[in-house]
């Protein structure tokens, strides 16, 4: 059995990644800081958690706790770990990392869409994207794994089927995407309070998102050709969820059948991302890894919809770092996680 831990547990994220693990078969977790946390029982912040890890607390950030241990999940905010990772990497084989810290490959980006210099640009390029749905052959065995974001992710999939078949033009593609508030992460906010956020919608971000960059390097990527989008974030009152709606312009030829056939083509024997007719929901993700995505052809304008939908906290951030930790490790990628989202 391996030995992970977890630092940055008491996040949403680790809270997650702590659900998960705890029914995982071929993974122990050893070690789960969270140092605003330290100390406090795991239980008393997550109630939900009691039965696997009892009366069991949060460990304060320790580096000689992870000598010896397998694989290591980190949690914590963009920025916060800059330093703490190249440590990591001294001492553990495998580091899957959930913030944005490493995701892009080109350091000038972090200044610009992070509004600060990345500290280590010289790891960027050991860096794996570890979305397995596109790019599982580089994540086994790899000693630095990227999570990408939620929004990355939804729209990565709900796009990359039409732009690796040719099928849409690669610039003015428009992303417009809803999610639910534990993207904003566990501390509390003046813009994620209950009373700010129930019954109301608002987007953020305008023009400035600093997904943007990362949406664009997947698709350019996985297309071939420069990629350029306009993304768009939404929050909406739920706990949980994501929707990502895509409207791309279709090229000459392309058609309705084509469409469908990509899509068939690209996740027929995915374990995690099912096609389905109409629209997806987000609900229907709801705990789970899974991902449903749909696409159809509008003859009319010449636009091609495309939508995914995904857990925030699931496939879009813990659920997707297990299944690329299960490819790292050598194990069943679906090891541990389940498609079938927990409705209603």
């Amino acid at each position: 059995m391996a030995k992970v831990g977890i630092i940055g547990a008491s996040g949403y994220t680790g809270a997650e990644l702590l659900r998960l693990l705890a029914a995982h078969p071929e993974m122990e977790v050893v070690v789960a800081t969270g140092d605003s946390q330290a100390g406090s029982p795991i239980a008393g912040l997550y109630p939900n958690l009691v039965g696997a890890y009892g009366d069991r607390r949060f460990d304060r950030w320790d580096p000689a706790a992870i000598d010896g241990v397998d694989l290591v999940f980190c949690g914590l905010p963009h920025g916060a770990s800059q330093t703490v990772v190249p440590e990591l990497r001294d001492r553990v084989g495998t580091v899957v990392y959930l913030a944005a810290d490493f995701r892009l490959a080109d350091a000038s980006l972090y200044p610009q869409w992070y509004g600060e210099a990345h500290t280590v640009p010289e790891l960027l390029a050991e860096a794996v994207y570890g979305l397995p749905e596109l790019f599982r052959e580089d994540i086994a065995g790899a000693s630095l794994v990227a999570g990408p974001g939620c929004y990355p992710t939804a729209a990565a999939l709900a796009l990359a089927p039409l732009l690796r078949a040719g099928l849409v033009e690669p610039t003015g593609i428009v992303v417009d995407a809803v999610g639910g508030v534990s993207g904003a992460g566990r501390p509390p906010k003046a813009t994620t309070t209950f009373c700010t956020v129930d019954g109301d919608v608002t987007a953020y971000g305008l023009l400035r998102h600093r997904h943007t960059p990362e949406i664009e390097q997947t698709l350019t990527r996985v297309g071939g050709s420069p990629v350029q989008v306009l993304f768009t974030p939404h929050l909406v009152p739920m706990s949980r969820g994501m929707l990502a709606t895509c409207y791309a312009r279709a090229v000459a030829g392309t058609t309705a059948a084509a469409v469908v056939a990509a899509f068939g083509d690209a996740y027929g024997d995915e374990p995690f991302v099912t096609v389905v007719d109409g629209s997806p929901s987000a609900k229907a993700t709801q705990g789970s890894n899974a991902a449903h995505v749909s696409a159809v052809l509008d003859e009319r304008t010449g636009w091609v919809l495309s939508l995914c939908a995904l857990d925030n906290l699931g496939k879009g951030a813990s659920g997707a770092a297990v299944q690329c930790a299960n490819l790292v490790l050598g194990l069943p990628e679906a090891t541990g996680l389940s498609a079938i989202g927990v409705y209603p």
